[in-house]
């Protein structure tokens, strides 16, 4: 088998679209070059410009296929920008914490962003699938496939290399399923090598728009059967965040 035609204009599009918008973020910088550095886990200083540039990029490709799917992708982006900025100080990291400081009345920008991200996934749902149900665990999928991507953010390549290795089957597809995996791994491929060299971060920002994108595409290509799967496979990540985590920084 063979990737189509079409896979390869979706995926040329997704990754043009971040290249352009990270050189024009990194080219003028709003606000200030200082906004846009951060410390990595060995203390090298990279930039955010490929967080935003992959979200709004990623955003508007997935939006040609469904408009559903571009404005989950949009939201989890914005949600994880939200996050980026709020919750940078913040040394709490993971599900549990942020619920378990929601459980003490205490708002953080991590429960805000889950909330978020939550509502526009199963938003999405509605609008990919026609069946209760199944719009649930579309939903369930969007929100679950955000969040383990993000997890998985704890080293170079790490997110944008497991967003091409998943996407990578749906290039074979037909049917919008495999355009949003096109896409998914478009800005996944546009931001690899910037990320691998040190250079470049994702954050919360691109990280969970990559992988909202990654959800979208396996909820548009599965019936009810693979909806369950992929839902169970995202769950479990969820509940063993820390092991995802832990095993995505040992790789």
């Amino acid at each position: 088998m063979t990737i189509r035609p079409g896979r390869v204009a979706a995926l040329l599009t997704s990754a043009l679209l971040t290249r352009g918008l990270t050189a024009a973020l990194r080219d003028r910088a709003p606000g200030g070059r200082d906004r846009w550095e951060r410390k990595n886990h060995a203390g090298r200083t990279v930039g955010l410009y490929a967080g935003p540039a992959s979200a709004a990029a990623t955003a508007l490709a997935a939006a040609r296929v469904h408009p559903a799917a571009g404005l989950a992708v949009l939201a989890a982006g914005a949600c994880g920008a939200y996050d980026d900025v709020a919750g940078a100080d913040d040394p709490r990291r993971g599900l549990r914490a942020h619920l378990g400081a929601l459980g003490r009345g205490e708002v953080t920008s991590g429960a805000v962003k889950l909330s978020g991200i939550s509502a526009a996934a199963l938003a999405a749902g509605v609008l990919l699938k026609e069946r209760p149900l199944d719009r649930f665990l579309a939903g369930v999928v969007i929100a679950g496939a955000a969040h383990t991507v993000n997890l998985l953010d704890v080293r170079p390549g790490r997110a944008a290399g497991a967003v091409l290795a998943l996407a990578a089957p749906g290039l074979l597809r037909s049917g919008p399923g495999g355009a949003l995996a096109a896409v998914a791994a478009g800005g996944a491929a546009a931001v690899l090598p910037e990320d691998l060299g040190e250079r470049v971060m994702l954050g919360d920002t691109g990280a969970h728009a990559l992988g909202a994108a990654l959800g979208a595409a396996a909820a548009l290509a599965n019936r009810r059967s693979g909806l369950v799967v992929h839902a169970a496979a995202v769950v479990a990540a969820t509940v063993y965040g820390d092991r995802v985590t832990a095993w995505a920084r040992a790789l």
